[in-house]
């Protein structure tokens, strides 16, 4: 059980870090973004589009995505840091999806499954 624990530390760290450039990325781009925790733990930062609504922007680590929704536009490569910022800040600035924020849900385990 330790190393489970240990690898889920570093993944959390590795998170925050990813979000950390994140966040200074978009604040040179002129959108403000607050890292925090959800309620549910998880590392992400706070962003606000041109209406004044608010999403949480994720780190997905098995696809190297920043994401704020279950849409498939509403994910960016984290491989490269300053074109995941403007795609993040643009989708911002156009505004974010109708609706409550939805989750992405995606089981890896369904998708090793189907390879055996």
């Amino acid at each position: 059980m330790q190393g489970k624990q240990i690898i889920k530390e570093r993944q959390r760290a590795y998170s925050q870090e990813l979000l950390t450039g994140l966040q200074q990325e978009l604040a040179a781009r002129e959108l403000p973004a607050v890292l925090g925790v959800t309620t549910d733990g998880r590392p992400a930062l706070e962003v606000t589009d041109g209406r004044g609504r608010a999403r949480w922007v994720f780190v997905h680590l098995p696809f190297c995505w920043f994401y704020w929704g279950e849409q498939h536009d509403e994910r960016t490569s984290f491989l490269q840091l300053p074109a995941a910022a403007d795609r993040i800040a643009q989708a911002a600035r156009d505004g974010w999806h109708e609706g409550e924020q939805g989750e992405l849900g995606i089981d890896l385990s369904k998708i090793a499954d189907a390879y055996r």
